[in-house]
């Protein structure tokens, strides 16, 4: 990951990660880190993130990402880091 300045983080999210507050858990996180961006649920049962701040901050937003919530079962997650696409500002629940 790019080191310094902000940064965007786009991550998929498998496992039983719908139906479990794992939107909400998300949200809360990333207004507490201060990230910009958003977070769904996908079709194909997945969760979607796309999360823009400080690099520091979406690394702990991703190992967060990663534990989820008590009642979700994350197998894995996908991410990548790359240059922010300018995200309103706030995190919201799409």
């Amino acid at each position: 990951m790019p080191s310094g300045g902000r940064q965007r983080l786009e991550a998929t999210v498998r496992g039983r990660v719908q139906g479990v507050g794992f939107r909400h858990f998300a949200l809360r996180r990333a207004q507490q880190l201060g990230l910009d961006g958003w977070v769904r649920n996908a079709l194909d049962g997945t969760v979607r993130v796309a999360a823009e701040g400080p690099a520091e901050a979406l690394q702990a937003f991703l190992a967060m990402l990663r534990e989820g919530p008590a009642w979700a079962h994350v197998e894995r997650v996908e991410a990548s880091f790359g240059p922010p696409h300018g995200e309103p500002p706030g995190f919201r629940i799409r």
